[in-house]
């Protein structure tokens, strides 16, 4: 049977890297999304868009050194889920990794606000939709 790509096919693919990072209490760091950009006071876990050629964990790294201000590797990096859902005239598909072990404090070097919240807090926060789904799979991770 031949198949023909409904319009959710045909739209570009958005990849995107995230880290939900686990402190020695077990919380999890999200961040709020800085005015003047889209989705503005959302909480989200920390990542960002790989460059051309660039790998997601060498991207993800990048990203927490330049968001954040710490260091990690990619070994450190455990891939934990996925999300997947249309934005657009895109479609996004977001990589979760779990991350414990990390050098420096993270600091809100782009973000408005940083906070520590046990997973099961996460329910309560207002996060983009594409995170909302990996919050159940935290929280029963961690």
């Amino acid at each position: 049977m031949l198949h023909t790509p409904d319009a959710a096919a045909q739209r570009s693919l958005f990849l995107v890297v995230a880290a939900a990072m686990v402190d020695g209490d077990g919380r999890v760091l999200v961040q709020r999304r800085p005015e003047g950009t889209a989705m503005a006071g959302l909480w989200e876990f920390p990542g960002g868009k790989p460059e051309p050629g660039e790998t997601p964990e060498a991207a993800l790294i990048r990203e927490l050194h330049e968001e954040l201000g710490i260091e990690t590797e990619a070994s450190c990096l455990a891939p934990a889920t996925f999300a997947s859902e249309p934005l657009g005239d895109r479609h996004l598909l977001l990589l979760l990794y779990v991350l414990r072990k990390w050098r420096g404090v993270p600091r809100a070097l782009h973000a408005s606000a940083l906070k520590w919240v046990r997973p099961n807090e996460l329910f309560a926060l207002d996060m983009p939709p594409a995170d909302r789904p990996l919050i159940g799979l935290l929280d029963a991770l961690l």
